[in-house]
Formats: C-alpha cells, sequence, structure tokens
C-alpha cells in the first residue's frame, strides 16, 4: 500500500513542488543580501555577547563583522550601525523609513500609550507633538527666556559648593550628588517655576532613576514580544506600573497646583504652564490632553537629567586630569570676564574654548553611547545589504566618535579638535551626533547646551579644584564606566574646590 502511494503520480507530483518551492527559496535567499552576523544561540540569539557596558559589546563585535552588522537579541532582529558613513544612509537617504521607535514596554505603560515625543512611533501625533514642543518650549527664543531661572540655579550651585568649602576647606565635596541635585533644581524650576526644594528633589530623583533604569529597552518583554502575555499573567511589570502610579499622582497635583494658581490665568514661563494655556488655543487638527502634557513632562525631566549632570560629571573628570586643558579654559574664562564672580549668558558667546570642551566631553563621553534605538518602518538597503521592515536599530556613537579614520588620536581628550572647527551637535554631520540626525534628532539641543555651558564654565571660574589627598595623581582617577542605558561614572567623583572670590 505505501509502495503503490509513494509510486502514485499525486505523490510525485506533491514531491516535485516541494522541490520547487526550495528552489524558489533558494534562489530567493541568494538574491536577499543580509548584513554580516555573528554567530547566535537558539531563542537566546545574540544576547550572551552583550555585556553590562552594550556600546564596547557591540564595539568590538562591529570590528569583526563591520560597521552595518545584524544580530538578534531575543527574538528582535536588531542592526547596529557603527561608522558615520552607515549612520548617513540610515538617517539622511533613509531618514523617513528610519524615524520610528521600536515598541517598549515600559514606555507603553509610563507613558500614557506612547504619548510622549522620545519613544512615541512616528506617526501623526507624534509630528503635532514635536510642533509643539519645538515651537512652544524648546525654540531658541524659548531657551533664551530662561535665562534668569538658569543663572539663578547655577548661583545656587556655587553657594551651595561655597558654603561646604567653608565649613570643611579641605574635605572632597561629592560632585556627582552635586550634579544631580544641581541638574534636577534646573529641571524642576524650567518645568514648574518656582517651587519647595526640600524633599522633591529627592522624590523626582528616585523616579527618574526608575524610568532610566525601566525604559533603557533592556526588559524580557522587549526581548521576547510574542510572551508579553505571561509578563502580564506573572505580574512582571508591577514595577513599571508602580513607577506609573508614583509619576501620575505627581504630575496630576502639578497640573492642579498650576491650575488654581492666579485662578488659571497661567501667566508663569515654565514649560507647565505653557502647555496647559496651549489647551485654551482651539485647534482643530490635534487635542493637547492632560496625558500628553505628562507624557512630555516625564520625558523633559528623564533625558534632560542626564544630559547634563553626565556631562558635568565626565567634563571636570578630564579637566582634573588634563591640568592643562583646565589652565586653557580657565584663562580664557577669566581673562575675558576679569573679576567677575558670577558669569551670565551673555558673557559666553565668544568663549571658543569652553565650546571646545563640552563638545569633546560629548565625543568622548556622550550620556546615550547608542543613542535611542529606531525601527524600520519597512524594507529597504542600506550599504548593499537588505534590512527588513520591523527591524530593530541601534547606532552606536560611542563608536562612531572613537573612529580612528575621522578622529586622531581618539581615545585622548582634546578639545583643540575642535577649535576652527565648523562641526556642530545639530545632526548634520555624522562623525559628530551626540544628539542623534534626522527627524527624530533631540529637539532639546539649545536647551541642555545651554545648561551645560552655564554650569561649566562658573564652576571653573569661580574656583580652583584639585584631587582628594588619597588619590596621588590625576591619571588615577577612575574614569570606569557604570553598567546602564547612559554613560554615568561608576565612582563617584569627589575633588576639593578652593573658591577664588
Amino acid at each position: 500500500m505505501a509502495y503503490e502511494f509513494l509510486s502514485s503520480p499525486a505523490f510525485l507530483t506533491l514531491l516535485l513542488l516541494i522541490l520547487l518551492l526550495k528552489s524558489i527559496k533558494l534562489v530567493f535567499s541568494k538574491r536577499v543580501r543580509l548584513p554580516p552576523s555573528p554567530w547566535k544561540l537558539p531563542f537566546i540569539g545574540n544576547l550572551h555577547q552583550i555585556g553590562s557596558l552594550p556600546h564596547r559589546s557591540l564595539h568590538k563585535l562591529s570590528k569583526k563583522h563591520g560597521p552595518l552588522m545584524l544580530i538578534k537579541l531575543g527574538q528582535v532582529p536588531t542592526i547596529v550601525l557603527s561608522s558615520s558613513e552607515m549612520a548617513r544612509e540610515a538617517l539622511k537617504t533613509h531618514d523617513l523609513n528610519f524615524a520610528s521607535r521600536p515598541n517598549v514596554k515600559a514606555a507603553d505603560i509610563m507613558l500614557y500609550g506612547n504619548m510622549d515625543l522620545s519613544l512615541a512611533p512616528y506617526g501623526d501625533r507624534w509630528r503635532h507633538l514635536r510642533k509643539i514642543t519645538v515651537t512652544n518650549l524648546l525654540s531658541v527664543r524659548r531657551v533664551q527666556s530662561l535665562h534668569a531661572s538658569r543663572e539663578d540655579e547655577v548661583a545656587h550651585l556655587m553657594d551651595k559648593i561655597i558654603s561646604q568649602a567653608s565649613s570643611s576647606p579641605s574635605e572632597a565635596l561629592n560632585m556627582s550628588d552635586l550634579f544631580r541635585c544641581f541638574t534636577i533644581d534646573m529641571l524642576c524650576t524650567s518645568i514648574m517655576g518656582k517651587l519647595t526644594r526640600e524633599g522633591m528633589n529627592e522624590r523626582l530623583r528616585e523616579m527618574i532613576e526608575e524610568n532610566i533604569v525601566l525604559l533603557g529597552g533592556s526588559n524580557f518583554e522587549d526581548f521576547y514580544p510574542s510572551l508579553t502575555w505571561l509578563i502580564s499573567l506573572l505580574g512582571l511589570d508591577e514595577r513599571a506600573k508602580r513607577t506609573f502610579r508614583k509619576w501620575e499622582a505627581v504630575l496630576s497635583q502639578m497640573i492642579e497646583d498650576h491650575l488654581r494658581r492666579d485662578d488659571g490665568n497661567l501667566k508663569g514661563d515654565n514649560f507647565a504652564d505653557i502647555l496647559l494655556s496651549l489647551q485654551k488655543v482651539p485647534n482643530t487638527d490635534f487635542t493637547l490632553t492632560n496625558e500628553h502634557i505628562k507624557a512630555l513632562l516625564m520625558d523633559m525631566f528623564v533625558a534632560g537629567t542626564d544630559t547634563t549632570n553626565i556631562s558635568l560629571e565626565w567634563g571636570m573628570a578630564e579637566l582634573i586630569r588634563n591640568p592643562q586643558v583646565m589652565k586653557k579654559l580657565q584663562n580664557e574664562l577669566r581673562g575675558i570676564e576679569t573679576g567677575k564672580t558670577m558669569l551670565r549668558g551673555d558673557d559666553l558667546s565668544e568663549m571658543h574654548y569652553l565650546k571646545a570642551v563640552i563638545k569633546e566631553t560629548l565625543r568622548l563621553h556622550p550620556p546615550a553611547p547608542l543613542l535611542l534605538p529606531r525601527e524600520t518602518m519597512q524594507s529597504c538597503e542600506i550599504g548593499g545589504y537588505q534590512i527588513h521592515g520591523k527591524t530593530k536599530v541601534i547606532i552606536n556613537f560611542w563608536s562612531i566618535g572613537r573612529d580612528p579614520k575621522f578622529w586622531d588620536n581618539a581615545e585622548e581628550f582634546q578639545p583643540e579638535r575642535f577649535m576652527d572647527n565648523p562641526i556642530d551637535f545639530k545632526g548634520l554631520d555624522f562623525d559628530y551626533i551626540p544628539f542623534g540626525a534626522g527627524r527624530r534628532v533631540c529637539p532639546a539641543i539649545q536647551f541642555a547646551v545651554s545648561n551645560l555651558e552655564l554650569a561649566l564654565a562658573n564652576l571653573v571660574n569661580r574656583f580652583d579644584w584639585k584631587l582628594p589627598d588619597y588619590i596621588k595623581d590625576e591619571k588615577e582617577v577612575d574614569m570606569t564606566e557604570a553598567p546602564g542605558a547612559t554613560m554615568r561614572m561608576k565612582k563617584k567623583l569627589y575633588l576639593v574646590p578652593k573658591p577664588r572670590f
């Protein structure tokens, strides 16, 4: 019976059909040229090759497999771009196709169904929110209008350092904690206006820390999206829900306070007042809800904290390790504005070496070394390779910023490389994109850089700095990076200030 079936015309036809389909598949697979990939394990993919410092792990893999590499993170196909050429092709030639974000379960929970700007998928809602944010909150004019509150917060930081230095002149200060508190104070003032500092700073700090961990895209459900139902069933997303409830309470109270103040006239120039006032402006294209406002404010707290805080930390660490750079910067600051105890924003326009120091800090120690991940919306070709739609995209700026083809002595801290050099933050020079590029470039560049310039200028102008006695040589400063989505120093930075005035 079995023999008769195997020799029947139906079986032979079926066999020929299978062979034909296999041949077609083989021909098609030869035509589709996928990017090179490292060896991977079943189910795990390449997760076992991604260490606690992913930017370094991926940099090492790219040295072997090339600047365009296909890996699999659990179930998620991911391409890694590690050169300016690949970044330019993706973010300029195919900008629209690379303008979306992958789904992050924690963002969906905590950001009101991705009603924010940073992690929302590309679409009409995102375009409306970006227009509102750039025009009303982060334009050059609006950032300049915040100069008084920015200067007040920097002055408060200077006073705090002087107070601590006066009480214990030889004691090293925990600069990491001072910078973190300063940054959150600065954001609170810009976002919510003047408020009582006591208690609020620490509470926000804890919530922001939790957000950074949860939104880093390294949770189990982000690697295995088909098992999301199991995550919810087992309650593994409860941490994100708890954090969301904390933010919901704080942001709802903040909105209520702003609406109650001045009978709802909202005359303040802080971000919350501006967003709430926009709700009263008729707009037939888009309705700005309280959920949109809360998600945008949460975005600003989380994204704004690490850019300034981390850059100040690394910047001061590099300056103390490179005395000749510190001296050159002090000469510029103290030479242009001799005797000024407090430098203002208007004083910094001609301080070119200050700007070079900040650019070099962001090149060597980018706060977000892998930028924010992207996702292709449809299939395309990059570097001669086929990239499928719905592929996660990682851009390793840490690798790009160390490319010896473009950067001489790439591992050295040399601000001089940016002197008389037109390269800028704005995403037009793909060898230097600490804030990203294309449609999803960070809209808060001006806000972040203005805060960073003013704080660093006053720290260097107002004080002379030295290392604690237990560190005998500046090269002994521990520059190890801490694990995590953002690139902080592993050990807190301690320095001894000597006030000049």
